[in-house]
């Protein structure tokens, strides 16, 4: 559990320091996407690098939000923030892909650690309802820069220094971090940690992605497997991975199928788009991340926007209105591939406004809706479950991308936002 903090400049400082640790998790994505034709090797190969991370990445944000709540969020934000830094100044000497990919995968573990930590830091900093709506589309603002900032910011630390300067930026910010994000109490819990659970779900991530990326059929099966065994152990355990207290929450299930559904299409469009625009159109690392422009800058300003609306109305509305344009910019994508670049520009738009509408309005209803003492554990959840859909969208669109260019990748994301978009209007209220 965590000590209610009044608010104040104080308290928006360490809001800043916080956010900044979100910053990092999905910076080093972003940052990295327009980097991935510069590491060479094949399709294969690039998809695992931006794969290692997110399968750790969401294998591990379930532990990181149940270690939140028993050995207290300021604590877990320290480890994960500092070991971040620490892991991306080794990934910036890698000498290898192989190396890299496996410092991906632990960079994936620390940002599980800080993620649900800074979730439940900010539920003890704004513990009024409407307040925490408008902290937490602040916290979205923030990072939502990251993804404006970060193709762009790629590019040019690609055209400057290579890959490698890509890593070196995240060691001042974690740095800045944990310097702001300081002072906030936090009380350690008795919930006990699952870690066989764990080692499951990472497991689990690990074959589905191999399976879909190699098309290995054994793989397949063996992520089945391995999830039936997840299912089982999670009705005996005491300690439940996934509390069932907490999916029961109306609203909270769909909530969690639809943050999978945007990030899907996300992370799918970054890594597809991105080897269109170079392999495909010979652009360079700095014109791609301009060309970026129109999907990231709307998830920069408009969460501040949201939040407020979020805060008046609940989250209904602006869910539904950002899976419908969601829906809309894939099929624009899908319906004119090749497309010339302002038609480009106004599907990638599209998608931009898509996920600054409906992901402040997921986060509030997920972390305000769970039960008292389980905030880290949804904010973990919702994230975990976000970034299985990253994980599955780089590696079912970029398998997609074919003969007819980036055309089928954005069928399968249309179709599966629009199939979100119907749930949410049949269960949300």
């Amino acid at each position: 559990m965590t000590i209610s903090m009044t608010t104040g400049r104080g308290n928006a400082v360490r809001l800043l320091g916080v956010s900044l640790a979100y910053f990092l998790v999905l910076l080093d994505t972003t940052v990295l996407t327009v980097a991935l034709p510069s590491l060479g090797g094949s399709l294969a190969a690039r998809q695992w690098v931006v794969n290692g991370y997110t399968v750790a990445f969401a294998a591990f944000l379930l532990g990181g939000g149940a270690l939140a709540d028993r050995f207290g969020a300021l604590r877990v934000f320290r480890w994960g923030v500092a070991g971040f830094g620490l892991l991306s100044l080794a990934s910036a000497a890698a000498p290898n892909l192989t190396v890299l990919v496996v410092l991906r995968l632990l960079l994936g573990v620390a940002g599980a650690a800080c993620l649900p930590s800074s979730l439940a830091l900010i539920a003890a900093l704004y513990p009024e309802p409407a307040r925490r709506a408008k902290a937490l589309g602040a916290w979205a603002a923030i990072t939502g820069v990251a993804l404006a900032t970060g193709p762009l910011a790629g590019g040019a630390l690609v055209a400057l220094g290579g890959w490698r300067a890509v890593f070196l930026v995240n060691v001042p910010l974690a740095a800045a971090g944990l310097a702001l994000a300081r002072g906030i109490p936090s009380l350690a819990g008795e919930r006990a940690l699952d870690w066989p659970a764990q080692f499951a779900v990472c497991l689990f991530l690990g074959l589905l992605t191999d399976a879909i990326i190699d098309r290995r059929i054994v793989s397949a099966v063996a992520a089945a497997v391995v999830f039936a065994v997840f299912v089982i152990g999670e009705r005996r355990s005491r300690a439940a991975t996934v509390p069932p207290g907490l999916i029961r929450v109306p609203g909270v299930a769909i909530g969690l199928a639809s943050g999978a559904a945007i990030n899907f299409v996300l992370s799918g469009t970054l890594f597809v788009v991105t080897l269109a625009l170079q392999d495909g159109r010979h652009l360079t690392a700095v014109q791609t991340g301009l060309a970026f422009l129109p999907l990231t800058l709307p998830t920069a300003f408009n969460p501040l926007i949201t939040s407020r609306i979020v805060a008046a109305r609940g989250p209904r509305l602006l869910v539904l209105c950002g899976l419908l344009l969601l829906t809309a910019g894939a099929g624009l994508l899908a319906a004119t591939a090749p497309a010339p670049y302002p038609v480009l520009a106004l599907g990638l738009a599209l998608l931009g406004f898509g996920v600054s509408f409906s992901l402040p309005a997921l986060v509030t209803a997920v972390v305000s809706g769970a039960p008292g003492g389980y905030a880290g554990t949804a904010g973990g959840l919702l994230n975990a479950v976000r970034q299985m859909g990253a994980t599955v969208g780089v590696a079912v669109m970029g398998t997609g991308i074919g003969a007819g260019g980036y055309g089928p990748a954005f069928v399968t994301a249309a179709a599966v936002c629009g199939a979100a978009t119907l749930a949410c209007a049949a269960v949300m209220r």
